[in-house]
C-alpha cells in the first residue's frame, strides 16, 4: 500500500519483499538453520534463502509438514538446498537433541534464525513447566543458540566470513510487563496477562541480542547479533484468538503486510552486506529503528542472560 513505501537509510521500505531485499546477493557457499520453516514467516525465509543458494536447515516440530514444504520449494528452485531437522523449542531435551544432532552432522553454521514463535496463549506450562511463551520465544531460542555457538565459532574461522545470528522480536515489547522482565513471577497464572507475557518475551528477544553482542565483542569474535520486528502481517500466530484472527484475516490484506513483506527485514539482516559488522542493534522495514529504554538495558541484559543460563541448566 502506498503508506508502506516510504523508503528508509538502507533504500528499503514496509513494502519491500524478501525477494527484493536479497536481490543480486549470492548466498552460496553458507548455512542458515530457519526455526519455525514450515509457515508464515519460516516458510518464506527459508525460500529465499534457497533461492539465493543458502543450504537452508529447516528446524520445526512437524517433520512431516517440513518435508512437505521442502518438496514444494525444490518444484520451484531444484537447485535448493534444504534439509529437515526435528525442534520443539518448548522442550529443552529437544533442543539439546536437535544441537547434538546438527553438531554431529559437522555442517557449518553461518547464519542463525530465531524465527519460530507463539502469540499471545492461554496460560499454559512448557515441557519444563516453564510459562509457553517466555519458554518458546525466548528460553528455547536462547538455549539453541548458545549450543551451536561454538559450531558458529568454528565457521567463521575456518569460512573467514562474519556469522550472523537473526532473533525475530516484536513491536510488542514496548507493551511487556511494567518491570519487564519478571524474573520472580515468569510462572505465577495468577498475574499473567498473555498479551504482556508476549512483550516480555520479545522484549527478552531484544535483550538476548544486546548481551550476545556484548559477549561477542568481549571475546573479538566475528559474529553479530540483531533483532528486528518484522511488521505487523497476518500468519497463523494469532490462531489462539479466534474473534481476532478471523477480523485479522478479513482486513489484512488492506492493512497489513502480506508474508513475502513481513520476511523481507530478517532476510536483510541475514543477507545484506549493509548490515556487515553491525550488531546489538533493532530492525524495522528492513532499516534500523529504535527500542524501548528497557531494550537497552545492559543491566537488565546480564540478568536474564543469567536468569536463562539457570533454567535451562547451563553451566
Amino acid at each position: 500500500m502506498w503508506f508502506l513505501g516510504w523508503k528508509g537509510e538502507s533504500g528499503f521500505s514496509a513494502s519491500s519483499t524478501a525477494e527484493q531485499v536479497t536481490q543480486g546477493i549470492d548466498g552460496h557457499g553458507l548455512t542458515a538453520i530457519v526455526t519455525g520453516a514450515t509457515s508464515g514467516l519460516g516458510l518464506e525465509t527459508t525460500r529465499v534463502l534457497a533461492l539465493r543458494g543458502v543450504h537452508v536447515v529447516m528446524a520445526v516440530r512437524n517433520v512431516e509438514s517440513g518435508t512437505k514444504v521442502k518438496e514444494t520449494i525444490l518444484k520451484e528452485i531444484p537447485s535448493a538446498k534444504i534439509d529437515v531437522m526435528e525442534l520443539d523449542l518448548c522442550s529443552m531435551a529437544s533442543v539439546r537433541k536437535f544441537a547434538s544432532d546438527y553438531i554431529s552432522s559437522e555442517r557449518p553454521l553461518n547464519i542463525l534464525i530465531n524465527n519460530a514463535g507463539v502469540m499471545a496463549t492461554p496460560f499454559q506450562l512448557s515441557q519444563d513447566n516453564i510459562e509457553m511463551q517466555f519458554a518458546t520465544n525466548h528460553l528455547g531460542h536462547f538455549l539453541l543458540t548458545n549450543l551451536l555457538l561454538q559450531t558458529m565459532k568454528k565457521t567463521v574461522r575456518e569460512c573467514k566470513r562474519e556469522g550472523r545470528i537473526v532473533i525475530l522480536s516484536s513491536e510488542a515489547h514496548r507493551l511487556p510487563y511494567q518491570e519487564g522482565i519478571r524474573f520472580d513471577k515468569i510462572n505465577d497464572e495468577s498475574v499473567y496477562n498473555s498479551y504482556y507475557a508476549y512483550g516480555q518475551s520479545k522484549l527478552a528477544n531484544i535483550l538476548h541480542a544486546k548481551e550476545l553482542t556484548r559477549r561477542f565483542k568481549e571475546e573479538g569474535v566475528e559474529i553479530t547479533a540483531n533483532a528486528l520486528h518484522p511488521g505487523s502481517i497476518i500468519t497463523n500466530i494469532l490462531r489462539y484468538h479466534g474473534y481476532i484472527n478471523a477480523v485479522a484475516n478479513m482486513v489484512g490484506k488492506y492493512l497489513l503486510k502480506n508474508v513475502q513483506q513481513g520476511a523481507a527485514t530478517q532476510c536483510y539482516v541475514a543477507l545484506h552486506p549493509q548490515v556487515k559488522g553491525i550488531s546489538g542493534e533493532y530492525f524495522m522495514d528492513s532499516n534500523k529503528a529504535t527500542p524501548t529504554h528497557l531494550a537497552n538495558d545492559s543491566e537488565l541484559a546480564k540478568k536474564l542472560w543469567e536468569f536463562s543460563v539457570s533454567l535451562t541448566n547451563q553451566k
